[in-house]
Order: structure tokens, then C-alpha cells, then sequence
């Protein structure tokens, strides 16, 4: 069954960075589009950023020129390095396999202040 499980979170100040990790099982990864969404208290699910199989990235507008997002086939793992961290980037971040797709994985907090 598909096992999706991320690392990386913590505290950091503003302008800080973070990365975090996602490692795959249970799907053949490297055909698979990963994502991050996150949730924020009170707030819905975000989509955050997408990255193909091939290598094709898209990334939110709120996030865009901060965040990047890449993928090591060969390790099964996502991941994604957040830059210039802001207050509204607080929010619980989880890996899936689609843009809207609910997440059923724990998670990692990422906290900025």
C-alpha cells in the first residue's frame, strides 16, 4: 500500500530555511507527480508545489521564487527547501500524490516566527 512519510520540520525565525523530506513506498515513485500541501490552524489545505516524474515543476503563487521542490528517484524521496520563510508559511506540511488529494500521511510542522 502506498506509505508516504515526511521529515525536515521544526522552528525557525523569518527569513530562515527549512527542507523537507518525503520518502515513497508502495508505488512505482518514479512515475508518480508528487506534492506538498499544508494546513494551516483554522485554514484549509494548501496546495503548495508539484514535481513530475520527469522533472516538471509547478509551484503556488504564494511560494513561488521561495520554495523549491526536486526528487530523488533513486531514493524514493520528495522533497522540498523552503526559503525566505515567512509567518503565514506555519502550517503542518504533508506529501501526496495529488493536488488535491486529502493527506493520510502524518506530516512535519513547520513553524516560522
Amino acid at each position: 500500500h502506498v506509505q508516504l512519510v515526511e521529515s525536515g520540520g521544526g522552528s525557525v525565525q523569518a527569513g530562515g530555511s527549512l527542507k523537507l523530506s518525503c520518502v515513497a513506498s508502495g508505488f512505482t515513485f518514479n512515475r508518480a507527480p508528487m506534492n506538498w500541501v499544508r494546513q494551516a490552524p483554522g485554514q484549509a489545505i494548501e496546495w503548495v508545489a508539484e514535481i513530475y516524474g520527469e522533472g516538471a515543476k509547478f509551484y503556488a503563487d504564494s511560494v513561488k521564487g521561495r520554495f523549491t521542490i526536486s526528487r530523488d528517484n533513486a531514493k524514493n524521496t520528495a522533497y522540498l527547501q523552503m526559503d525566505s520563510l515567512r509567518t503565514e508559511d506555519t502550517a503542518v506540511y504533508y506529501c501526496t500524490l495529488g493536488r488535491y488529494l486529502v493527506p493520510k500521511s502524518q506530516g512535519t510542522q513547520v513553524t516560522v516566527s
